[in-house]
């Protein structure tokens, strides 16, 4: 008897997904629509997408990912799931295009990020901003997850920590400050962003894109 051969298991797994999707999960049900479609940036081993894209199925979750393996994990993530998502995409954020014309989508109504900045120097962090502001409709969402200083300060000493850590692996890399960002969001049309407290210290930022209404 020939037994078919199952497929290759690429997925990859982050502890800290296991921890912080459902929180994730409470606050994303609440800020996006019934309906729509959601770019995910730097979605890394995929976890994120498919657990958001299964509790949220009106939502069409768009990954991407500049590294391949990567790459691998999330359709391999989602495979096991049995779930059909579209092919992650490569976007690397710095680009001044993130996709072929033949790629390039309808404008989307949310963008997620989840801990990318602080692990990516900031030039990433402004490449996002502006991509997000190329492909949003007006009033349409960025959300960015992940720790944030305020005021010039860490919230709490074990983010002091782990941003120490993370300048002595890279010089470029470390926690942000959750008013600077906003400063540059705001130059490319987003408004001031909610801020919703997270469980470990952590935010989420959302920004809406798009001039406000006089009167609204």
């Amino acid at each position: 008897m020939i037994q078919s051969e199952q497929a290759p298991d690429f997925r990859r797994f982050a502890p800290a997904t296991q921890r912080n999707r459902e929180p994730l999960f409470k606050v994303l049900s609440d800020l996006l629509p019934a309906r729509g479609k959601v770019l995910e940036i730097a979605s890394g081993t995929g976890e994120h997408a498919v657990w958001l894209a299964q509790h949220m199925p009106g939502l069409t979750w768009q990954t991407s990912d500049p590294n391949p393996d990567l790459r691998q994990s999330i359709a391999s993530h989602a495979a096991h799931a049995k779930l059909t998502l579209p092919l992650p995409m490569d976007i690397d954020v710095t680009a001044s295009r993130w996709m072929s014309p033949d790629e390039s989508p309808e404008p989307v109504d949310a963008v997620f990020c989840a801990n990318m900045i602080h692990i990516a120097p900031w030039a990433a962090t402004l490449g996002l901003l502006s991509g997000a502001a190329r492909h949003l409709k007006p009033g349409g969402k960025l959300c960015l997850y992940g720790p944030f200083k305020r005021g010039g300060a860490h919230t709490a000493p074990s983010n002091e920590a782990f941003d120490h850590s993370l300048r002595s692996q890279n010089s470029d890399w470390g926690v942000r400050e959750l008013e600077v960002v906003t400063e540059e969001a705001l130059k490319h049309g987003f408004q001031t962003p909610e801020i919703i407290e997270m469980p470990s210290n952590n935010l989420t930022l959302v920004f809406e894109y798009g001039a406000l209404v006089e009167g609204s």
